[in-house]
């Protein structure tokens, strides 16, 4: 397994760890809803080193992000991120990703999947005719995303920019903790507000800016928080997990991501998507909140009344901020409108369950 910068902190904090695509990761600390309820009402510190980045420079670097990814990315001017995905040929996701405009048509940074990271660069690199220069820098950036209502306020003093002000999915770059070079987002995956600082993982960097908001944030109530909680943060809201809700064989439009999917461009297999658009999908990820006592789980079966199957679960919990269990899964048409009646088996139960409108919190 590979670690993190912050490996060794998270084990001397008592973390109970695991293997997460293939990084040695923090799962939780004090426990999962303690976690979560702290990063809704205060701010939590999320370690997401494992994620990737890849930089693409040069005159055709636009042209290959246009090329490769679903939403409009000649929509950015520096400063600015954008969500998008990379679709495959066959019309599901290669990955979802962040586009960052470092410099307009000439600079980006792509944020991508800890697990898909070998996969999006040869992904991308075989797209790559013109020559543009591209450099994976994941293994030297740290990454730590601070979540939460108050995150914000807590950290402003640690820098000059003015996060308290960044609007959500916008960047600056300068000094945080003493520390230059430090790129500072307004992006989360957690609802909840908050700020996503990456940096060189190089000198001392990593200790300086853990421990400098610690050392502020942890009078304040701010707290460690484990990929657990990062998980049953972003279902609340809605947002896809890559390998649970979206994948290699999932629409983007069937996951309800047409919003990302601009056909004012060519891109990999525009044309088929466009046409899906036309004629409308056969199924679609759908939010539906337990009616019957219990959790569904990925990969249980969605049926009808009848017991006949018509869709999938994808993600699913007890979620903490509502006192109910959640899920998401593909449900065929017919039964996939708001207040439809669903049922999940369960280890050969069927309970009764109900389309709802996202995000749930």
């Amino acid at each position: 397994m590979k670690n993190t910068p912050f490996t060794e902190k998270h084990i001397a904090l008592g973390a109970k760890m695991a293997e997460f695509a293939g990084y040695n990761m923090p799962i939780s600390y004090s426990g999962i809803n303690d976690e979560h309820a702290t990063v809704r009402s205060n701010a939590g510190v999320f370690d997401v080193s494992h994620m990737g980045e890849f930089i693409l420079k040069g005159p055709d670097a636009l042209d290959l992000i246009q090329r490769v990814t679903s939403n409009d990315a000649s929509k950015l001017t520096a400063g600015k991120a954008q969500y998008s995905c990379l679709p495959n040929h066959d019309g599901g996701i290669v990955d979802d990703l962040i586009v960052y405009c470092l410099e307009e048509n000439k600079a980006y940074m792509l944020v991508v999947n800890a697990s898909n990271i070998e996969k999006d660069w040869n992904w991308i690199s075989s797209f790559n005719a013109k020559g543009v220069e591209m450099h994976n820098i994941s293994d030297k950036t740290a990454l730590l995303a601070i979540q939460g209502p108050n995150a914000c306020k807590m950290l402003q003093p640690l820098t000059g920019i003015d996060i308290c002000n960044l609007t959500y999915y916008t960047f600056a770059k300068g000094v945080f903790a003493g520390v230059d070079n430090v790129l500072i987002s307004a992006t989360g995956y957690t609802g909840s507000g908050g700020i996503e600082i990456y940096f060189d993982n190089s000198n001392d960097n990593a200790e300086i800016i853990w421990n400098a908001i610690f050392e502020i944030g942890t009078p304040q109530g701010l707290k460690p928080i484990g990929l657990g909680a990062r998980d049953t943060l972003r279902l609340e809201m809605g947002y896809c997990l890559y390998g649970n809700d979206i994948d290699d064989t999932t629409s983007p439009l069937e996951a309800g991501l047409g919003w990302i999917t601009k056909f004012t461009k060519s891109f990999t297999n525009s044309e088929a998507l466009q046409q899906q658009k036309q004629n409308g999908v056969s199924r679609k990820l759908v939010g539906f909140e337990m009616v019957d006592k219990g959790i569904p789980r990925h990969g249980y079966d969605i049926k009808n009344a009848a017991g006949e199957v018509i869709g999938v679960v994808t993600s699913g919990t007890q979620a903490p901020s509502l006192g109910k269990a959640v899920g998401m899964g593909y449900v065929a048409n017919g039964l996939n409108s708001i207040d439809s009646e669903i049922f999940v088996d369960v280890r050969g139960r069927l309970l009764k369950a109900k389309v709802v409108k996202m995000p749930f919190a």
